[in-house]
């Protein structure tokens, strides 16, 4: 099988150390970006074929974040790499005792279409400077940039170092079905569960970035206009296909109606459209029907509208829900946004901690003391206080998930020890050697022994 003989040969290549050589990482990752940096236009083409992203927006939220991703490797990964000496306790003396960063092996990356490159790309980016070897599985869904990236990645780097395999449910599953030293999954609870369940069969490290309902909070001390003009750009960039756009905002009733026209008010403000180069198309048909679905025309606010033939979907409002409405019930993952009015904090607190926790939870306040509240009071991956999504962007901010948003954690340094192990090492000389460990095992021994392990 295919398969079998790219993880045989990359493994055999792990074992020759030759990945582990600092020179030889730098070397796969300045490849990386110049091969990136020269295709730029034709990985311009092939997204906005996929779903119309423009040039911009491709750079900042994919390209820009993967040059940035690949500077910082290149500037710390010695660093990140070194041996660290770590105190020695007293029963060891005299010894001395360090952790060695190693790679874990090959490593099977699953990617997602939402941000084809970046959430491809980017833990690759990790596995290359921690050393690994590396098998990408794009997703099948923004075909154009699947195909973009395995035929200049296939043709660029050696399969035993880097490789790419396409294809859909078939070709993950027999993936799935081997042994891997590390497994990176971007996408949905269903999928991650599935991913999950196949990496135990061999006690498989596993990393899920999944997602989830994730809130934002809007009080009446905020800045209107700020807030509005910040929670609008996250929930509609991309279309609302982002895994850390805000899902639903939560917001005090004294402001409710204040707010509901700010954000229409920013919506026209953007126009947003494909002309523009500010909008992007529902990934396919299946997206397009289910979110359609969700909007309630008797509680649309503002937006609503659709079309089918160019997989569009309007920047939407839905005003008057509450947690029972259809809305609410999964992850929306579109340009739909639910406003739910609030008056009794403790209340929707309580609802938002009943269910999954989400991956981002945003609060919009000027009082400490109630972004304290929040940020203590409710479990998530990572968000923002008065600000969306550009949390993502601080490459020292650990991004990931928890329970069902996710497992484990990547960017920056935090990517180079999801996918390295750190080993830890006692040296000790062979002079001094006391019998205090030896039998035979006294009462003056124990008296010791329960001094030094206080």
């Amino acid at each position: 099988m295919e398969y079998f003989n790219i993880i045989s040969n990359q493994r055999n290549f792990f074992n020759s150390n030759a990945s582990k050589e600092l020179s030889f990482r730098k070397a796969q990752l300045i490849k990386l970006r110049t091969l990136l940096k020269s295709n730029e236009k034709r990985l311009y083409e092939a997204i906005d074929a996929d779903f119309k992203k423009g040039e911009f927006e491709t750079y900042a939220t994919e390209l820009g974040l993967l040059y940035t991703d690949i500077a910082e490797a290149l500037k710390k990964m010695r660093h990140w790499s070194r041996t660290k000496r770590v105190r020695t306790n007293l029963p060891n003396l005299p010894a001395r005792s360090y952790i060695i960063p190693e790679p874990y092996g090959v490593c099977l990356v699953i990617g997602a279409w939402n941000y084809p490159y970046q959430l491809s790309i980017a833990p690759v980016v990790a596995v290359l400077a921690a050393g690994n070897t590396v098998i990408l599985k794009p997703s099948e869904l923004s075909a154009n940039t699947s195909a973009l990236m395995a035929e200049l990645i296939n043709s660029n780097f050696a399969p035993e170092v880097f490789h790419v395999v396409e294809g859909g449910v078939t070709e993950t599953t027999a993936l799935l079905e081997q042994k891997f030293d590390k497994i990176f999954f971007t996408g949905s609870v269903p999928v991650g569960n599935i991913v999950y369940q196949a990496a135990a069969k061999n006690l498989t490290p596993v990393t899920l970035e999944l997602g989830g309902k994730s809130p934002a909070f809007v009080f009446a001390d905020t800045h209107l206009k700020v807030t509005a003009k910040r929670i609008v750009w996250g929930k509609f960039l991309n279309a609302g296909q982002t895994c850390i756009a805000p899902d639903y905002v939560l917001v005090e009733n004294k402001i409710k109606d204040g707010f509901l026209k700010a954000v229409k008010s920013q919506i026209e403000q953007f126009r947003y459209s494909f002309d523009n180069k500010n909008y992007v198309q529902i990934i396919n048909e299946r997206n397009f029907q289910r979110l359609t679905a969700l909007i309630d025309k008797e509680k649309v606010f503002c937006g609503g509208e659709s079309d089918e033939q160019t997989r569009f979907i309007s920047p939407t409002v839905l005003s008057n829900v509450d947690f029972n409405h259809l809305s609410m019930q999964d992850e929306i993952f579109g340009p739909i946004l639910p406003v739910i009015g609030f008056d009794n904090l403790e209340t929707v607190v309580a609802e938002v901690k009943n269910r999954s926790k989400p991956l981002a939870c945003y609060v919009f306040t000027r009082s400490k003391l109630v972004r304290r509240k929040i940020l203590h009071a409710i479990s998530f991956g990572g968000g923002a206080a008065n600000d969306t999504i550009m949390h993502i962007s601080n490459s020292r901010l650990p991004f990931g998930g928890v329970g069902h948003s996710g497992t484990g954690s990547y960017h920056g340094e935090a990517g180079f020890r999801t996918f390295s192990h750190y080993k830890s090492v006692l040296q000790k000389p062979f002079r001094f050697e006391p019998n205090l460990k030896y039998p035979p095992y006294t009462e003056g021994k124990k008296k010791w022994i329960k001094r030094f392990l206080k």
